[in-house]
């Protein structure tokens, strides 16, 4: 699942899974905080070995500007896809406990980690997930980690890109009230990528990623930005960081082998390890499809429109044609990323233009 998070993280020059931060705008007339001098590396550091929270609760605020196609079957997140705002609570007991919530458009989604247990909660399917903590790194929850909490993804981010970037300290700013420094991470010369540069704000007082924006060539606005609207550090109530299971619910352990799906398409997908071609900001991930999604053979007209049965299908919807030496298929382009979809099922997906996703298909 770690390498699946980063994977995720690299291909669309972000995440995925597709959540980030809104900039909080200082109060007219506000002046940055005026903070001790520190260096790059130094906070460079601060962000890679920030771990567990201290005791807090905050808010944390989404919102992206990437312009992804909705696709059929995604209702859920369609609108957001194409650019929306959601907001989601987090809580730290500062130790080994966490909790995040997300609404839903039917209910909520939790996530409680008691040290020992991570448990997945959907209202909608009155379904629970079990994870125990051993199946994750340490200070990881799978998945679901980048999605709310900044500090994970600021981690992921800068530990990628580091070594291809001219690092720097742009000044102090705000963030839900908490001092923060600016940390700004711009490409090398030479680095092929659609983004302009990473900053990411990194508290004062407890050296914690606060804020999180990814910002593109050609906008003066984050196309991904994730961060804390309001946060409040001390201790919280205990029962917060245990979970029982709603006597109506359906409680399965997860198989690592297939995280939160115990059907036989996902087990597929998770056992075709993606392939990562590149680094640093022009990093290519290349995967496939699940093999059924490629079989058009004696599908109904509607599979072959595009349904969630047959994510090929799908696919086929979006995007323009395209083809090289490296086959044919589709492409979809967006602020912060490209994605190339092939007819023999091979996905490739970067923060970067579709020249360098074709060279990554041919050699691969």
């Amino acid at each position: 699942m770690r390498r699946r998070s980063i994977a995720l993280t690299a291909s669309a020059g972000i995440a995925a899974g597709a959540l980030g931060l809104t900039s909080l705008a200082l109060p007219a007339g506000a002046q940055n905080p005026r903070l001790p001098a520190t260096s790059p590396q130094e906070l460079v550091a601060s962000v890679l070995e920030s771990g567990r929270a201290p005791a807090m609760a905050g808010t944390v605020t989404v919102h992206n500007r990437l312009g992804l196609p909705a696709l059929p079957g995604t209702e859920e997140a369609g609108e957001f896809l194409s650019g929306g705002q959601k907001s989601l609570r987090v809580w730290s007991d500062g130790n080994q406990g966490y909790r995040m919530s997300v609404p839903t458009s039917q209910g909520e989604v939790t996530v409680v980690d008691d040290g020992n247990t991570v448990w997945k909660w959907t209202s909608a399917e009155r379904t629970v997930v079990k994870h125990h903590t051993g199946e994750h790194d340490a200070g990881t929850r799978g998945d679901d980690a980048p999605a709310g909490n900044p500090s994970e993804l600021a981690r992921e981010l800068v530990g990628k890109l580091r070594d291809s970037s001219e690092v720097t300290v742009d000044g102090t700013t705000k963030v839900a009230g908490e001092d923060a420094y600016e940390l700004v991470l711009t490409p090398d010369p030479g680095e092929r990528t659609k983004l302009r540069e990473v900053r990411v704000a990194v508290g004062a007082e407890h050296s914690l990623p606060l804020r999180v924006e990814v910002n593109t060539n050609g906008s003066g606005e984050p196309a991904l930005s994730a961060g804390f609207s309001r946060l409040d550090f001390g201790r919280q109530d205990p029962e917060l960081f245990q979970f029982t299971p709603p006597e109506d619910a359906r409680v399965r352990t997860a198989d690592p082998e297939e995280g939160d799906h115990p059907d036989g398409e996902h087990r597929q997908r998770a056992d075709s390890t993606p392939r990562i071609v590149g680094d640093g900001w022009d990093t290519v991930v290349v995967s496939e499809l699940p093999q059924q999604a490629t079989r058009q053979e004696g599908t109904t007209e509607r599979e072959r429109a595009g349904s969630p049965e047959n994510p090929r299908g799908i696919l086929d919807t979006v995007g323009e044609p395209i083809s090289g030496s490296w086959g044919h298929g589709r492409v979809v382009d967006t602020a912060a990323g490209t994605a190339v979809i092939t007819s023999d099922g091979r996905v490739a997906a970067g923060a970067v233009p579709r020249q360098v996703l074709t060279e990554a298909l041919r050699n691969s």
